[in-house]
């Protein structure tokens, strides 16, 4: 962990449960996810050891209560927690981060006792979940979806393909978005719980991906899958405000993980500097070098304030639409120039392999596309501005 890291803001102030949680969660990122990044990373796939490490250090359900095997704690927890892992590696930290701020969120938001009762101890205990609202033709426009469930006794028959899904080749459980009624359009679309192993449903195409390489992003393809009423989550024709206020709640987690990297290029720049020298002094004691990492350090800071604002107003129960939108998209910002300038410092080790932030900054890229492209955010900002004011 950092010493540059703000100490005196309330809001960076964390109580003792998510202090403990923070370092339990750096730590592990520091001993346990560090040494296997690069080979991960070269591999595109999660250690699978390291999958199971995550569900007995609690990881994986940390604001499941504990009457469902979870860890019982806050949204926040899962934030800081989230922003250590992905400090040392965002295919980790958005493994976890899918887990906590969407799938087990919308489980423990919309699901009815019998539901929560068979799947949040699945969750917190050994399946890995994966949220799938994408399709080729439903990204930033994401009602327009096409996959079709049709209703037939007890059960809904879904068909469709579902693209770039995070957690795919993991996942047991996954939360799918269909429209039990096109002619409806936003108000047809429901979200019903499939399970790997059902009849018709498969994991196809893995993406070869610029960032965050271990995190699998796969093509799902359902072919006449059979899934039992029992199994919709929330109500039929309510999907959109599953997908809706998931999503808003899941804008935070991307904003965690992208200060995460910020946090890691930053350190590994700042370490650079004090060892790298040049014309017989360290690269740190000139000027120019100083501004940068100053500039590097105090946009930094705004990203993680703007971050544990939203996180602080939804575990309040205050309106936080728009500020989660503003932190992920600033955070997003953030983790791209703060990684760039990170490979500036390093000059041409910062481009090859052997060192950390070429990483980082490939990792950073994808904050700005997925839940929400930056363009999506901007929109909402503006919405709400315009509606306040």
């Amino acid at each position: 962990m950092s010493d540059t890291e703000n100490k005196i803001s309330p809001l960076t102030q964390l109580t003792e449960d998510e202090q403990m949680l923070r370092d339990a969660a750096a730590e592990f990122a520091d001993t346990i996810i560090k040494p296997k990044v690069h080979e991960m990373d070269e591999a595109a796939k999660l250690d699978e050891g390291l999958i199971k490490q995550f569900f007995e250090m609690g990881f994986m359900g940390i604001e499941i209560p504990e009457e469902y095997q979870g860890g019982g704690g806050s949204f926040f927890m899962s934030i800081v927690a989230i922003e250590q892992i992905s400090r040392v590696d965002a295919s980790v930290g958005v493994f976890m981060d899918v887990q906590n701020t969407l799938v087990n969120n919308a489980f423990l938001n919309w699901g009815s006792d019998d539901v929560k009762k068979k799947f949040l101890p699945q969750l917190a205990t050994e399946k890995v979940g994966a949220y799938c609202l994408s399709e080729a033709g439903s990204g930033s426009d994401a009602f327009a979806l096409k996959c079709a469930a049709k209703e037939d006794g007890d059960d809904y028959i879904l068909n469709g393909t579902k693209l770039w899904i995070t957690n795919a080749k993991e996942a047991d459980i996954f939360l799918i978005f269909a429209t039990v009624d096109p002619s409806a359009g936003y108000k047809g679309i429901t979200a019903f719980i499939v399970e790997r192993g059902m009849e018709g449903f498969s994991v196809s195409k893995k993406e070869n991906k610029l960032g965050i390489r271990a995190s699998s992003t796969c093509e799902l393809l359902l072919e006449d899958v059979r899934v039992p009423k029992e199994n919709v989550l929330g109500e039929v024709g309510k999907g959109y405000k599953v997908a809706i206020e998931t999503l808003n709640e899941g804008r935070i987690g991307i904003g965690a993980q992208m200060i995460g990297i910020a946090q890691g290029a930053f350190d590994a720049a700042v370490s650079y500097t004090k060892e790298r020298k040049q014309f017989g002094k360290a690269i740190a004691d000139f000027q120019g070098v100083q501004f940068q990492l100053s500039e590097m350090a105090t946009q930094l800071e705004m990203a993680r304030l703007l971050v544990y604002n939203a996180a602080r107003l939804k575990e309040a129960g205050q309106p936080f639409l728009k500020e989660a939108a503003m932190a992920k998209y600033y955070s997003s910002e953030v983790a791209e120039k703060v990684s760039s300038m990170a490979v500036d410092l390093y000059g041409g080790y910062g481009y090859v392999k052997e060192y950390p932030v070429e990483k980082y900054y490939r990792d950073a890229k994808i904050g700005k596309i997925y839940e929400g492209t930056s363009n999506m955010q901007l929109a909402t900002i503006a919405k709400i501005i315009l509606k306040e004011g």
